[in-house]
């Protein structure tokens, strides 16, 4: 953990904060920021929520990487679905506090969290990836496919659709949406819940349930990683 992804402990709910320059971009470093915080997550037993800075969970990758090579650009993408990966059979529950945007990258965090909240307000949610010229990577549309609703799949896939936070409840990029004010409690009192259940219970049959799912995102991953995007 460092400045890039801060943590903080409280009753058995550790708190995660991206903050990352003013788009709250996804670095190699704030990936291993993340997965070190992930790490002490599981040490403490905690239920974990992820969030970012009023307005904005995240804008996606560091632009800056992505156009610097294109080994640079698939690197990063394979330790950003790695997380993704960790986070989805994470051992405890993983709550995601959406403030505002979450594009590209940043609404893929909210495809691999286990409840998702948002915000109301003008905000954009969703993958614009073919907006911006770049092809879907593999393990991105597994993301997609199995988070998302089948209408919402391919608008949001193939057509790069950005939602407000009412179309990205329906999408399913987010399961609840709150006044802004309301965003830091509402996680909470969802956290305090998710404390209550059985964890051997969740993680077991949160893996039963993601198995298929898992096992594709593993092929997935390993085709971008072939540079099969």
């Amino acid at each position: 953990m460092n400045d890039l992804v801060a943590y903080q402990l409280e009753d058995g709910i550790a708190t995660l904060t991206l903050s990352n320059g003013k788009v709250n971009a996804i670095s190699n470093e704030v990936v291993a920021a993340f997965n070190a915080a992930l790490d002490q997550a599981e040490k403490d037993r905690a239920v974990v929520i992820i969030t970012g800075q009023p307005g904005i969970l995240s804008g996606g990758y560091d632009l800056k990487i992505m156009t610097s090579s294109p080994q640079a650009a698939l690197d990063l993408v394979e330790a950003g679905s790695t997380l993704a990966r960790r986070m989805l059979s994470h051992p405890f529950p993983i709550v995601i506090a959406c403030g505002g945007h979450a594009v590209a990258k940043g609404a893929f965090l909210l495809l691999s969290g286990d409840y998702r909240i948002g915000v109301e307000g003008t905000y954009s949610i969703g993958l614009n990836e073919v907006q911006i010229g770049m092809t879907m990577h593999s393990a991105g549309i597994e993301l997609a496919r199995d988070r998302l609703s089948n209408s919402a799949f391919g608008r949001s896939v193939i057509n790069g659709e950005m939602y407000d936070p009412k179309g990205a409840l329906q999408a399913g990029f987010l399961d609840r949406i709150v006044a802004p004010e309301e965003l830091t409690d509402a996680a909470r009192t969802v956290a305090l819940q998710l404390k209550k259940i059985n964890m051997k219970a969740h993680s077991q049959t949160k893996l039963k349930v993601r198995r298929a799912f898992l096992e594709a995102l593993d092929k997935a991953i390993e085709l971008d990683r072939q540079h099969q995007f």
